[in-house]
């Protein structure tokens, strides 16, 4: 099995697997919420200069197939029936057996094949030999109008190597059957039946060598849509996602972007006291990282500048 230049599988690989070039919105039912938003990115932003990490996600049929496979579906079904919910106790003990059955499930031979394949092409790719990658769960109820579920899975950062990236898949799929995901789904009267996880792999970004963030495309607590809320800090996300770190923070006022003026309509500097680097724990800033770290808002701003004369 191989692939072309243009991420196409060869033949069936495309059942197990889609290149972020491949997706778009209409495909989250295959790939869940966050890797259809991440193929979005990708074929809006790429023509704007800015780039997305290359990746590739694995699909929820490939999911049910690995369920299948192993005939698994009916043992967990069981298990989540007889448990007492108003016991934590009984949901722990129903949780960690899930778990341990899925991560010591075996995939399917063309399911493993068209992982291997696919990451070999995105390390060639990348001119890396085992490029570094994220492997994100992606589950398909991650976007409902009346639910909360993203965040409740499991990321992993850091993968390296065919072994590790096929164990990493196994965890996020146990994930699916933490004691936190089982009680929310019960409390918000959702069937465990009906959900299915896809995964994302995709290349890391040295942002530790820089900053990172997150952007929401409104005011979340006013809900007004007419900004772009843009939260940055140093190295990985993750301390800002988790709220342990104080970001800073800018607002940019969609119009004027679009117009080409200078958007920026409000920032605020943060503390931004710890960094978390690409490697398995955080560190500490150093007093004499500071004064280059410091640079990182002001290519914030210069990237937004850059934007509007792109427009």
């Amino acid at each position: 099995m191989g692939y072309n230049m243009n991420h196409k599988a060869v033949y069936n690989s495309i059942d197990y697997i889609l290149w972020y070039n491949q997706i778009t919105l209409e495909n989250i039912a295959e790939v869940g919420g966050k890797n259809a938003s991440l193929g979005e990115m990708m074929k809006e932003l790429t023509p704007f200069g800015i780039k997305i990490p290359n990746g590739f996600a694995i699909t929820s049929w490939a999911y049910e197939q690995f369920i299948s496979f192993n005939n698994i579906r009916d043992e967990i079904d069981q298990r989540l029936q007889a448990v007492n919910y108003s016991d934590i106790n009984s949901v722990k003990e129903a949780s960690k057996y899930i778990r341990n059955i899925i991560i010591n499930s075996k995939f399917p031979y063309k399911y493993k094949k068209a992982i291997i394949s696919a990451y070999k092409f995105l390390s060639n790719d990348s001119g890396i030999e085992d490029v570094d990658v994220a492997v994100r769960s992606s589950a398909n109820v991650e976007d409902l109008p009346l639910a909360s579920f993203a965040g409740q899975q499991d990321t992993y950062l850091n993968i390296k190597g065919n072994a590790n990236l096929l164990n990493a898949i196994k965890l996020c799929y146990a994930s699916l059957y933490t004691d936190r995901a089982i009680m929310y789904r019960k409390e918000m009267g959702y069937e465990h039946v009906h959900i299915s996880m896809s995964v994302g792999i995709q290349r890391m970004v040295r942002s530790d060598l820089a900053c990172s963030g997150v952007m929401f495309t409104l005011d979340p607590e006013s809900g007004f849509k007419k900004v772009v809320l843009i939260n940055a800090s140093y190295g990985l996300g993750e301390n800002i996602v988790q709220g342990v770190v104080n970001p800073d923070e800018y607002y940019v006022f969609k119009s004027t972007l679009m117009k080409g003026y200078k958007p920026i309509i409000q920032k605020k500097l943060g503390s931004k006291d710890i960094k978390l680097v690409y490697d398995i724990d955080g560190e500490r800033l150093m007093k004499g990282l500071m004064l280059k770290m410091s640079l990182s808002p002001l290519k914030i701003e210069t990237s937004m500048s850059y934007l509007t004369l792109k427009y």
